[in-house]
């Protein structure tokens, strides 16, 4: 095997003492090869093309020595274990979700601590005894197995579960009898980003594919399908409701059922935004699917209804949000009614309980709830016990008290029971965790992008550090789809705060913390204003001395981790440690892979056009890497089971890093197995952050408070 020789200087801090010494490591060697592709006239080399095959044995062979040489320098750093064990020791606190109700019982989730899955419990009413109803734990030998979702009928007396193996997004259906867990018919197979549909307790509604080969490419894959599925009967006879696939190969359908069980709601999709709406009265024996909306412009969905009067969220000539209604024998957008009006705060969800409407909005990324009669009347904004996220709020059309959570960045996620007709909120459950949040503090500051837009950030940190440019600091962002980062508790990010550590996370363009506006700002031609905006937020906390170049990390997942990947290429001067997780590194072929094709409303396609390939080629961070280039020291995760964003993504992207870097900072790559796009179960989720957080500290020279305590 040829080997390609690095040499990194590594400060190694053993109990008791600090020495350094010199270890020389070496990359695999990655076979290049001559695989060239041309856009608009436009040759682009492809070298590390084979690694696409990731179930290939060369592929895995790589894989191998890859992480062969990131853990053995893992390894080496002493305290790392010290680290993985404090995760453990502040995650050991029991977490109970808030009651849902079902027939009789109201079921909830708890975890003792370091299960690696939430455990499924239920009381007949509020009062009775607990007992067990599934505990996911048990599914698999080694944990890898998940209960990713429960949907039942709506006299609570059957549930339909869906299990996912080793973090795929692939999905098989169980039915289950709620009495005593009886297994009801077959197992249904081939779901993917579906929900269950019940309708009466003959049967439900669900999404599939039919008989995907592998789901790499689209051409492998058949198309999606809305099914109804009659209890004790093969999938195979399953009547299909629409085949939209047929029309488009990326078209996805997805279908629920309004809560008086008349109305199935039907939405279709080409992208991560935007959606057609259909409707059918199912107590018509020959009621067929209405259209409503028949582009995918907008995003509409109908969140309860009234006999005939159906509400929908919409932003249709509403960038922020409104709610609208409508009679569902002609729902075109021409006959709809604000109930609710768009407000410069936009819309982060709607839920239903007790004939009334919980809307939250988003003021400047913080929870904001209003009631509303299902009419539209304001009845009161929600007290809530203080800054953050809260959500919940869903409920049955009978309840007279609902349950919703709320948390912040040193607030656990605490469960609240309201009641409906006084808004009094009454803590129901909290957790006890092995800090003292009054130890820390956040602020929210606004900062100048590069072009002036005003972004916010949320800054925690332990009270009274010392503003002199020497504090670690870890930048997190995500910055795309519409997803909004509001305050939340993370047990494992506590450890980098209590260390001395400083936690940053701005609210960049992309996301929809201003609403549809704020999204398009930073989608397609606008994507470089995303990393502008996250280069500034790391230019500002060196600029305010919270930190300095030598001691920020930047991190992020998934589109986050093309924005880590993207800033790191653009500026390999702003940051000590990159961190990119289960990121889309290769902006030219992305659409080609799974559901990769639904993101190019945010991205566009270097198949667009002239413009758009060479708008994409310039910032995609695999193409963007230049040799002989000192780019910061570097951690790329990412799993094997990853098929949303294929893991083929990292390793190019490693392999091209590793080839181009110069200087001392390492380049290495660490390759997760039996998980997916988010960690499988817990504990392989505090491995990843347990070796992110000693990467960090080891490459920026600090040795956190942990490490000295027995020196």
């Amino acid at each position: 095997m040829k080997i390609k020789g690095h040499y990194i200087l590594l400060l190694l801090v053993g109990v008791g003492c600090s020495r350094e010494q010199k270890v020389s490591f070496v990359y695999p060697e990655t076979r290049k090869v001559d695989t060239v592709d041309t856009y608009f006239g436009t040759p682009v080399p492809d070298p590390y093309r084979w690694l696409e095959s990731d179930t290939a044995k060369e592929t895995a062979d790589w894989v191998a020595r890859q992480n062969e040489v990131t853990f053995k320098y893992l390894n080496n750093i002493t305290y790392r274990d010290k680290i993985r064990k404090r995760l453990d020791d502040l995650q050991n606190y029991e977490r109970i979700s808030a009651p849902v109700k079902h027939g009789d019982y109201y079921y909830y989730s708890r975890n003792t601590g370091l299960q690696n899955h939430n455990v499924q419990y239920r009381k007949k009413g509020e009062d009775g005894t607990e007992e067990l109803f599934l505990d996911p734990n048990t599914f698999s030998a080694d944990g890898t197995t998940a209960l990713a979702g429960m949907f039942f009928s709506k006299d609570g007396s059957l549930v339909t579960i869906l299990i996912q193996e080793g973090g795929s997004d692939w999905r098989k259906a169980v039915t289950l009898r709620a009495s005593d867990k009886a297994v009801i018919g077959d197992t249904l197979t081939d779901l993917k980003f579906t929900g269950i549909a019940w309708k009466g307790n003959d049967g439900f509604y669900y999404s599939r594919y039919d008989n995907p080969k592998g789901n790499k490419l689209f051409s492998q894959v058949s198309f999606n399908k809305v099914c109804y599925h009659k209890l004790n009967t093969p999938q195979t006879t399953d009547k299909v409701i629409y085949d939209g696939g047929s029309q488009q190969p990326q078209r996805r359908a997805a279908a629920y059922v309004t809560e008086d069980e008349r109305y199935l709601v039907l939405t279709t999709s080409i992208s991560t935004t935007g959606n057609e709406l259909y409707i059918q009265d199912l107590n018509d024996p020959k009621g067929k699917l209405i259209p409503s909306v028949t582009n995918f412009e907008n995003n509409h969905s109908v969140v309860d209804n009234d006999g005939p009067r159906l509400i929908i969220r919409t932003n249709l000539n509403a960038p922020n949000g409104r709610i609208v209604e409508v009679n569902a024998t002609s729902p075109a957008p021409e006959n709809w009614k604000d109930i609710v009006k768009e407000t410069s705060e936009p819309i982060q969800s709607v839920s239903t309980a007790g004939r009334k409407l919980f809307v939250a909005y988003l003021k400047d990324a913080k929870s904001q709830i209003k009631q509303f009669d299902n009419t539209g009347n304001f009845e009161r904004e929600v007290e809530l016990p203080a800054i953050g996220s809260a959500g919940g709020f869903g409920g049955r059309w009978t309840d007279t008290d609902v349950y919703y959570s709320f948390t912040s960045f040193t607030y656990p996620a605490t469960i609240f029971k309201y009641n409906i007709a006084s808004g009094k909120s009454t803590e129901y459950a909290r957790p006890k965790v092995a800090f003292n949040p009054d130890d820390y503090e956040t602020k929210q500051i606004f900062y100048q992008s590069k072009d002036g837009t005003r972004v916010p950030m949320f800054i925690v940190h332990k009270k009274g550090i010392e503003l002199n440019g020497g504090n670690p600091t870890w930048l997190y962002a995500y910055g795309g789809f519409n997803i909004s980062l509001t305050p939340s508790f993370n047990a494992s990010r506590m450890v980098w705060l209590e260390n001395g550590g400083v936690y940053a996370q701005p609210n960049l363009r992309g996301g929809g913390e201003y609403g549809e506006q704020w999204h398009l700002a930073g989608t397609k031609m606008n994507k470089q204003n995303v990393f502008d905006d996250f280069i500034a937020a790391g230019e500002y906390l060196i600029a305010e001395k919270y930190t300095s170049s030598d001691k920020l990390a930047i991190a992020g997942g998934s589109n986050g981790g093309l924005l880590v990947g993207a800033t790191m290429t653009q500026r390999p001067d702003l940051a000590k440690v990159a961190l990119p997780a289960v990121g889309v590194m290769d902006m030219l072929r992305y659409h080609r892979f799974t559901v990769g094709a639904a993101w190019a409303y945010d991205y566009g396609t270097a198949d667009d056009s002239k413009e758009m390939f060479e708008y994409l080629h310039r910032y995609s961070p695999l193409h963007a890497l230049k040799p002989g280039t000192a780019y910061p020291a570097t951690l790329v995760t990412t799993a094997d089971h990853d098929d949303r964003v294929v893991p083929a993504h990292s390793f190019k992207f490693a392999a091209m890093l590793q080839a181009c870097q110069t200087g001392n900072n390492p380049v290495l790559i660490r390759v997760d197995v039996k998980s997916g796009h988010g960690s499988s179960n817990l504990s392989k989720a505090l491995d990843v952050t347990a070796d992110q957080y000693a990467f960090a500290w080891y490459n920026m020279g600090v040795v956190p408070t942990l490490a000295k305590e027995d020196m």
